[in-house]
């Protein structure tokens, strides 16, 4: 879809313009040159007279179709410049998809929200806002649709309710993420570090020498800074990719380490493929008080599995799933994929019906993301997805099933090129949500990456602003390198570089 943009009065907000317009067409090529050359045409006005942002927009495509918006919003007089380019991103926003609906036909329950996290906006608007302000401000200015507010606020309350100290957490304490690089094989949907466990890319020992250490340090600043862990998660990867005597030595190192693991709320283990899960894996999670894995199907429909690169069985998910359960593991998480390749509706259908068998304690429900890097998208016309109605009967019957079994979501997130403009949404029977789910998400603490592809997201203090009263909140984020041969290499450069980022954040000054 090649779509000219004739501007008046301003000459950015191209992105804001181009994600607009990426909800509604697949293919996008914003043209500011060529009118003649276009399919469809946008006039945006612009008006920004210190009082009044004012945008017009108005779509034309052939001879017959014009379409108009216009939402204004006011500005104080002493409005930051921060605060005016936000309000003018947002009524060009609001015009562009008002006119983009009636165009297409297609309503985006979304509205004009295109972030990663919307909860936590929600989260942001109370602290000086009533709940209903704030819905109102949803529902008229970014044009979110009841459902996706119910969800929010629902989201929201219940967040407050899993972690009391949801807003205090992040000033003495942390969270822990270690990436464990390593799988049987790469499914084709994903880009996380996900290396072939029998591959070149170093030595699977090299690679834990390196995670060794880095526990060591970690936690010898972690005590010098005075914090305590809230969560830990081992994810990647696989974590249960390596041998169990591996895995325990880890936990060994944890121990001797880390500040008083007792204290720790909450310990996720992401054994996610089922081929690799043993009881003597089990036992080792056992051994060290694991309160929640994850073994996750994505879908219980063999076809797929073999079509995605997940080479095991729905057998497989099954058995590994009731041997957890047999050997006392009692917080077990699945993940589900709507959306994979020729799944459509009654193939949904009957991956809920297997997992209402099982019934876990948790699940996030995943719309399909085409990601830039993973197979699937690079070979795209080889995968054959369903369409946007399907799509969203599946997510309505999802929203219906996990009701009727008794779980309620307490956590969500977006992605980019998500099928349907939909959102993945966590899952849990009361009481067993995920603490670090709930934390890495909502970005009000810091977490503090190891290993292979682990990024810290390193919280600088708040600053008020002295014009709006608003606090900013300032996040760092420090990638480790994704590949395990470049880790090994110089993971104890990059420790040196997070440590100083830290010192940094925390004020802490080093003789």
């Amino acid at each position: 879809m090649n779509i000219y943009v004739e501007r008046a009065g301003f000459d950015s907000f191209q992105t804001e313009i181009f994600n607009i317009c990426k909800l509604f067409f697949e293919q996008v090529e914003m043209n500011y040159e060529s009118p003649e050359q276009s399919d469809i045409q946008l006039h945006i006005e612009l008006r920004n007279d210190g009082i009044q942002a004012r945008a017009a927009t108005m779509l034309r495509a052939g001879e017959e179709t014009r379409l108009q918006s216009v939402f204004e919003k006011q500005l104080t007089p002493d409005s930051p410049p921060d605060m005016r380019k936000r309000t003018l991103k947002r009524v060009i926003s609001y015009t562009l998809l008002e006119v983009l609906q009636k165009h297409t036909g297609l309503e985006q329950p979304w509205g004009i929200l295109t972030g990663v996290r919307p909860t936590k906006l929600v989260h942001l608007l109370r602290t000086t806002r009533t709940t209903e302000q704030v819905e109102q401000l949803l529902r008229e200015e970014y044009l979110v649709t009841e459902p996706k507010i119910r969800l929010l606020i629902d989201i929201a309350d219940r967040q407050l309710n899993v972690i009391p100290d949801f807003f205090e957490v992040g000033k003495k304490e942390v969270s822990v993420y270690i990436g464990i690089p390593f799988c049987p094989t790469k499914c084709a949907y994903c880009t996380f570090p996900a290396y072939d466990i029998r591959g070149q890319n170093g030595s699977v020992e090299a690679f834990l020498e390196g995670l060794h250490y880095e526990i060591r340090e970690m936690g010898r600043w972690m005590r010098m800074a005075g914090l305590q862990i809230t969560t830990i998660y081992w994810g990647g990867g696989t974590p249960t990719s390596i041998e169990a005597e591996q895995m325990d030595a880890l936990f060994q190192t944890m121990q001797e380490s880390f500040p008083d693991l007792t204290r720790v709320r909450e310990l996720t283990v992401e054994a996610g493929r089922p081929d690799t899960i043993t009881p003597d894996k089990i036992e080792v999670m056992k051994k060290w008080k694991t309160d929640r894995i994850s073994i996750n199907p994505q879908s219980f429909t063999q076809e797929t599995l073999d079509l995605i690169g997940r080479h095991h069985t729905v057998k497989e998910t099954v058995e590994k799933f009731e041997l957890a359960r047999e050997m006392g593991l009692s917080n077990i998480n699945m993940d589900l994929i709507i959306g994979l390749p020729n799944e459509g509706y009654e193939e949904f259908e009957r991956t809920l019906a297997q997992t209402e068998r099982l019934l876990p304690e948790s699940l996030t429900v995943h719309t399909l993301s085409f990601k830039r890097a993973s197979k699937m998208t690079k070979n795209r016309d080889q995968y054959e997805v369903a369409e946007r109605d399907e799509i969203q009967e599946m997510m309505t019957r999802a929203i219906e099933w996990t009701e009727e079994m008794g779980y309620v979501p307490y956590y969500m997130y977006r992605q980019k090129n998500i099928l349907g403009n939909l959102e993945n949404v966590g899952y849990s029977l009361p009481g067993k949500e995920s603490l670090y789910n709930i934390l890495m998400m909502e970005e009000n603490q810091s977490i503090i990456g190891l290993g292979c592809g682990a990024v810290s997201k390193i919280m600088f203090p708040a600053e008020r602003d002295e014009a709006t009263g608003e606090e900013k909140q300032h996040i760092e984020r420090f990638p480790n390198p994704k590949e395990p041969s470049v880790y090994n290499e110089s993971y104890k450069e990059y420790i040196a570089k997070k440590i100083k980022l830290l010192d940094e954040a925390y004020g802490l000054v080093r003789s």
